[in-house]
């Protein structure tokens, strides 16, 4: 259903790969609201995936960048304002990878060169985005920043690896410099905490599938998917949400709420009287 929440207002969606990306759920979403956008990914990502797709179904101009490179995020700002015609109102930020959990080291064995690119891409990216945009003035008073993260920032799930450390790291640049962009320009910058999400990016975990359905089972209204998150992103795109910075938002059934669900004790039981039997 179409709210107009987002009429008149310009964004710029970072990390829209394939239909299986929540950004691309987030760009179809800002786009049905009002919004006019341009799409931004690596160079790579845009030969090898489906972004051409997405921008020719929603007349956004893309604009291929490495988010981890200050020069070209300086470009894909700049090019924006003149493409939109006008100062950014919102921007998403979902880009995140870990060549170590590609290669399979543990976290108990990381190799620490690859250690500092997942740092870079999946969360410092976030600091050279939002300096970036500061220093060039590109985006509207009362604007909103968003990027997304996951609940293993502050607790531990197995196989999620150095990611953890990475979504840790881009919380906390969420608050820092939230304070700094609020005080001084009056843009808004959160993080949206969202459930395990089968993207080409999170089949990446080891154990991808056993914990959406842990997660599943656990919180009371179930796993959010893709299109709830998109949903909840241009909430905070909108002017609804003008009075909220600095936060890390759950969007996770109720997970984060959570100790013990009943259908997950359930599970567990059976699991028990099972291994007691063989």
């Amino acid at each position: 259903m179409n709210h107009n929440l987002l009429k008149g207002k310009r964004g710029i969606i970072f990390g829209a790969l394939n239909e299986q990306s929540i950004a691309w759920k987030v760009a179809e979403r800002a786009v049905e609201e009002g919004a006019t956008i341009t799409l931004s990914n690596t160079p790579v990502a845009v030969r090898m995936g489906d972004t051409n797709k997405l921008g020719e179904k929603l007349n956004a101009e893309i604009l291929p960048a490495d988010a981890t490179n200050v020069e070209d995020l300086e470009m894909v700002f700049s090019k924006s304002i003149e493409i939109l015609g006008g100062k950014i109102d919102f921007v998403l930020h979902s880009i995140g990878m870990s060549p170590n959990v590609r290669k399979k080291r543990t976290y108990d064995d990381l190799d620490y060169d690859l250690f500092n690119k997942t740092l870079d891409i999946s969360a410092i990216s976030f600091h050279k985005m939002l300096q970036v945009a500061r220093k060039l003035d590109a985006i509207q008073r009362g604007g909103s920043i968003l990027a997304l993260s996951y609940i293993a920032a502050q607790r531990v799930f197995y196989g999620y690896n150095d990611m953890a450390d990475a979504k840790a790291l881009l919380e906390s640049i969420t608050r820092s410099f939230g304070y700094i962009y609020g005080r001084d320009k009056g843009v808004r910058v959160n993080t949206i905490s969202q459930s395990p999400t089968m993207t080409t990016a999170g089949s990446g975990v080891k154990g991808m599938s056993d914990l959406m359905d842990f997660s599943e089972r656990m919180a009371p209204l179930g796993n959010a998917d893709a299109d709830d998150c998109a949903d909840y992103c241009v909430v905070m795109f909108s002017d609804l949400t003008r009075k909220v910075t600095m936060q890390n938002l759950y969007n996770d059934g109720g997970f984060s709420g959570m100790g013990m669900s009943l259908r997950a004790m359930k599970q567990y039981s059976n699991g028990l009287d099972e291994s007691t039997t063989e």
